[in-house]
Order: structure tokens, then C-alpha cells, then sequence
């Protein structure tokens, strides 16, 4: 297929943080198929934690279209007792995932109202819609928060044409963090979170991607405020 049906995102800006590594790379993978002008931005970019950083970061790329707020993760960390965890290892773990998307979406919103037009993708995680694999409570927590303002931000910004949805991913093998923690489980604990998916094979990077451009399609226009599990099932197993 060729022509605009075939680039259905062609003349829109995106934006799309933690591009680092898998998720965030296929998704700017993806919108770049679609037509969109992708802009990604990592830790190594700008420190999407600092409100200075991001308004300049913003500023210089003259607004946005598209944001996609995938940046986040467990800083490092793996799960301890909570009397154990310090107050700056729960705030590095909430301003990574929580703290950037409230920071970049603030700082696009302002061009998208001028628009009048505008989609805004979250990334959360299944540990927002239940528990952390790895008992990282402040991560849990953020991924939680993170839902909350998708579904807060939706009701604000929807008179200005402006959707706001998040994707809760299930567990992908998209980083070293994440290999790190499938090699823990071992061939059983391998093969019983498999045998916990419904469709018996873990995702991909590409499978979140798709999620991405359904929201930022002109298909779900009337679509916003929702989260959307893509977990291959795991979810009601």
C-alpha cells in the first residue's frame, strides 16, 4: 500500500523517550514507519528528571504532536524488605518513571492545545495493574501513579483534542535488566511464566509498538484514557 493510508502519521512530530533500548526503540521504529518525524530522547540526551532540562529540550525541538513517555525502569535496584529501602532509592525509582512523564508531558502540552490536536502514550507496566516480579516496591508504585495520570490528564486535556492512553506491557526481554532477570528464574522458572501466559510465548518489543500506533492513529480518535494490557494474556491467568 503507498500513499497517505500507508503513512498515516506523515507531517507529525513524535517524541519518544527511553529509546535506549528495546521498547522505546521499536516504538520510534514504528512511528517512524507510519510517516511520523521521530525525535528520541534517552538519559544520555537529556535528564528527563530535571524540569530545566526538559523545558530547554522542549523548547529546542519547537513542540510536539506525539509524545510517548517510555522512559522509566528500576534504576539498578532489585527488590528488598521495605524497612530496608531508602528514601533515595524509592525517589530515583519514582522520578525515573513517574516524575519524566508528569515533566514531558507538561512541557509538550502547551503546543498541542495551540493545535488543538495531540496523542499522548504512557508506558506503564503489568506491575501497575498488579505486583512487581521482583518486589521493588517503589517501582510498583510509579507504574501505578503513572496509570492514575494517564486517566487524570485524559479528562483535563480531552477538550483540546488532546488523548492521553497508557499500555501496560507484560514481561519482555528488552534490556539487560530484563535478561538479567529471565536468566534468574532458571529453565522452570522460565517455563512456568510462559505456561502463565495465554499465548505460551513472551512478547516482543514490536507487540508494545503496535499498541503505540493504534493510540496515535486516526482509527481511535475517540479513544482516551485507557489502559490497554499487552501481555499476551497474562493478566486473568
Amino acid at each position: 500500500m503507498t500513499g497517505p493510508a500507508a503513512r498515516p502519521l506523515a507531517g507529525k512530530t513524535a517524541v519518544v523517550t527511553g529509546t535506549a533500548h528495546g521498547l522505546g526503540a521499536a516504538i520510534a521504529e514504528a512511528l517512524r514507519g507510519d510517516g511520523a518525524a521521530v525525535q528520541g530522547v534517552d538519559k544520555d540526551d537529556a535528564d528527563l528528571t530535571d524540569a530545566g532540562a526538559v523545558r530547554d529540550f522542549f523548547a529546542a525541538l519547537g513542540g510536539a504532536d506525539i509524545l510517548v513517555n517510555n522512559a522509566g525502569g528500576v534504576c539498578g535496584q532489585v527488590g528488598h524488605p521495605l524497612e530496608h529501602v531508602s528514601e533515595q532509592h524509592w525517589n530515583e525509582v519514582l522520578h525515573a518513571n513517574l516524575t519524566t512523564s508528569f515533566l514531558c508531558t507538561r512541557a509538550v502540552v502547551p503546543v498541542m492545545k495551540e493545535r488543538r490536536w495531540g496523542r499522548i502514550v504512557n508506558i506503564s507496566s503489568a506491575a501497575g495493574l498488579t505486583v512487581s516480579k521482583t518486589g521493588i516496591q517503589a517501582y510498583t508504585s510509579a507504574k501505578a501513579g503513572v496509570i492514575g495520570f494517564t486517566r487524570q490528564m485524559a479528562k483535563e486535556l480531552g477538550p483540546f483534542g488532546i488523548t492521553v492512553n497508557c499500555i501496560a506491557p507484560g514481561f519482555i526481554r528488552s534490556n539487560p535488566t530484563t535478561e538479567r532477570q529471565w536468566e534468574s528464574y532458571g529453565e522452570e522458572g522460565q517455563r512456568q511464566l510462559i505456561a502463565g501466559i495465554a499465548t505460551r510465548r513472551l512478547g516482543e518489543p514490536a507487540d508494545i509498538a503496535n499498541g503505540v500506533l493504534f493510540f496515535v492513529s486516526p482509527r481511535s480518535s475517540w479513544v482516551t484514557g485507557q489502559v490497554i494490557a499487552i501481555d499476551g494474556g497474562s493478566a486473568f491467568l
